[in-house]
């Protein structure tokens, strides 16, 4: 099968424990639209399936998720998909915010908030580079393991952007970690993010799925329903401590930035581009 024609996601069931990989490695699994259903629909699957205790999120090739995608020849922005996260219009016809703030409410905050409430434990497995909209889908995950050679960077500042749409900076670090992230926009080693308790195991690349695989199998032997329940109340006293109002409260600025950048450069993202990113981390 051709690259072109594989699955952009796949989906494994090793014991109790099914892997959902994202399957873009010649794009760094970079995260579109067919993207975030195929997560939707391999999330739905893993739920439902009783032998399921555990869901690993991984990712295919070198990288986790080098980001959203903003320049392969998979973009699909004006693309149309089944609105699962939130009821709105479709985003396809409108322009400007309307098509913006429709798209991104639903295929990238209002899914990753969906998935922040599957009732099983989540656990990203981190290789490679988790930029931007990779992020998000760690930071989704109730537990990250990370491989010594990963790195973690949210680079949107440099687009005259807030920080991506699930704005979790501040709670996954402390503020003044999340300040330093999003100002220089460099490159969060592994062992950085565990010692500010945004990972919760670095080990080498090659002991990666190994190790994930004896947490996942560790937690599976726990009850379900206590499973569940105590992942409801650790993300409730999150939000208590004002995670979900403030990733709205953050999202608004978000696309003030957007339409800025639209209005003075004729473009949301302000003309970077991938490789402006990429030479930019290169230099510092």
């Amino acid at each position: 099968m051709s690259a072109e024609h594989e699955p952009v996601v796949t989906y494994e069931v090793r014991d109790s424990v099914a892997f959902v990989r994202l399957n873009r490695p010649k794009y760094g699994n970079a995260q579109n639209s067919a993207v975030t259903y195929a997560l939707d629909a391999a999330f739905i699957k893993a739920t439902n399936d009783d032998q399921v205790a555990v869901i690993v999120l991984a990712g295919n090739g070198k990288n986790f998720c080098a980001g959203h995608d903003i320049g392969s020849p998979g973009r699909d922005v004006d693309q149309s998909f089944e609105r699962k996260a939130v009821i709105w219009w479709d985003h396809v016809g409108a322009s400007g915010v309307d098509s913006r703030f429709a798209r991104e409410s639903e295929v990238y905050l209002g899914m990753c908030r969906r998935w922040r409430e599957i009732p099983k434990p989540m656990i990203a497995m981190v290789q490679g580079a988790c930029i931007a909209g990779g992020l998000m889908l760690a930071w989704s995950c109730d537990f990250i393991v990370a491989a010594d050679n990963a790195f973690f960077q949210d680079p949107v500042v440099q687009m005259g952007i807030p920080g991506v749409e699930y704005f979790a900076h501040p709670w996954v670090t402390n503020p003044r970690a999340a300040k330093e992230m999003l100002y220089t926009g460099d490159r969060m080693p592994a062992q950085r993010a565990y010692e500010l308790g945004m990972v919760n195991h670095v080990v080498p690349a090659e002991d990666l799925e190994t190790r994930t695989l004896e947490i996942a199998r560790r937690m599976s032997g726990m009850p379900r329903l206590g499973l569940a329940l105590t992942k409801k109340a650790v993300n409730q006293a999150e939000d208590l401590q004002g995670l979900r109002a403030g990733m709205d409260s953050v999202f608004g600025l978000h696309h003030a930035a957007h339409a800025h950048n639209a209005e003075t450069h004729g473009d949301s993202l302000a003309g970077v581009d991938v490789k402006l990113i990429r030479n930019r981390a290169e230099t510092t």
